[in-house]
């Protein structure tokens, strides 16, 4: 049986950094300043990374190999006693005093080893802290306690939409398409937490869609382009490389009723697949086949992200 998780710790310390790319140094207290982060730290701003946590049980466990590691060396702002954050979804709300975070993201990719790694050939950072956004402000110090709130099953759905396009990418060519997406998923009660335009290549959609499914842990990814029969349309293939299992009646029904349509939507070569608890899904690159894609799929897609999140059940019609 999986061990109980914890949701009561203790906070150990409070980390800041005046530069990003340096390690971070304990404080006797932080300002945490809502939708921005803790004052006079370098990662503060307007995006979902504004505060890292990491558990100090991890932390210590990593110094019995020998590691020496110090508060604030893995660039943590808060390390916390008692609370395993990489098991806690996406969507937790954690309190200490006043201030009130929410985890936005797990784990990161390193796109350089830092001097930690080189030191012990490891860093837990990237794959066991996580990130949140301030909601409410206040002072936390060492020694506060931190409680967390498992995100309700009945939340809005969050999703991010993907355009590719070469053209786009090199801001050549205004995107239409991703934009009618969000304002789509808006109107249906998605949250959209992303929105990104990359260049019809696979590497950096697999990248993105890894990272949105399992760092991000959204319930909707949509992608916008490439899925007709260009050599440089590769969405189709980025995606099903990506994937845990397919979930081909959602493309099917697509091509089906665009069909109605034109005829040209048989060349349409779009996939849906699931990664993890996230559906993944190939909408054409024009805003008017967005527009229509999204019509006929938005209101079937409600039971299915249910039941990806936990919140419903299978059920056969009789």
């Amino acid at each position: 049986m999986d061990q109980e998780i914890s949701l009561k710790g203790v906070v150990k310390a409070v980390c800041i950094s005046p530069e990003k790319g340096t390690e971070k140094r304990p404080v006797a207290c932080g300002h945490f300043i809502p939708d921005y982060g803790i004052e006079k730290d370098a990662h503060a701003g307007k995006w979902h990374r504004q505060v890292s946590l990491l558990s100090y049980d991890k932390v210590a466990a990593f110094n019995e190999r020998g590691a020496n590691v110090a508060d604030g060396d893995f660039g943590e702002n808060l390390l916390v006693e008692g609370m395993d954050f990489k098991r806690l979804p996406v969507g937790t709300i954690l309190r200490a005093g006043t201030v009130v975070l929410k985890m936005t993201q797990i784990g990161k990719e390193c796109h350089s080893h830092c001097a930690i790694h080189k030191r012990v050939g490891d860093c837990i950072m990237p794959r066991e802290g996580v990130f949140a956004k301030v909601l409410a402000e206040g002072e936390i110090r060492p020694g506060d306690e931190m409680t967390a709130q498992l995100p309700s099953p009945d939340r809005p759905f969050t999703a991010a939409v993907v355009t590719l396009s070469d053209k786009g990418a090199r801001n050549e060519r205004v995107d239409e398409s991703g934009p009618m997406a969000v304002k789509m998923l808006e109107e249906a009660g998605y949250e959209v937490v992303e929105t990104m335009i990359l260049p019809d290549e696979p590497a950096p959609l697999k990248a993105q869609l890894i990272r949105l499914a399992d760092g991000r842990q959204v319930d909707l990814v949509l992608t916008s382009g490439g899925t007709g029969f260009s050599l440089r349309d590769q969405t189709p293939e980025a995606t099903m490389a990506v994937a845990d299992r397919n979930a081909p009646g959602i493309a099917e029904y697509i091509r089906y009723r665009s069909m109605e349509i034109t005829d040209r939507a048989m060349l349409s070569r779009g996939v849906s697949v699931i990664r993890g608890k996230t559906l993944i899904v190939n909408l054409p690159g024009s805003p008017g086949a967005v527009r229509e894609s999204l019509e006929f799929i938005l209101d079937g897609l409600d039971h299915g992200l249910k039941i990806l999140r936990g919140s419903a059940s299978e059920c056969g019609r009789s």
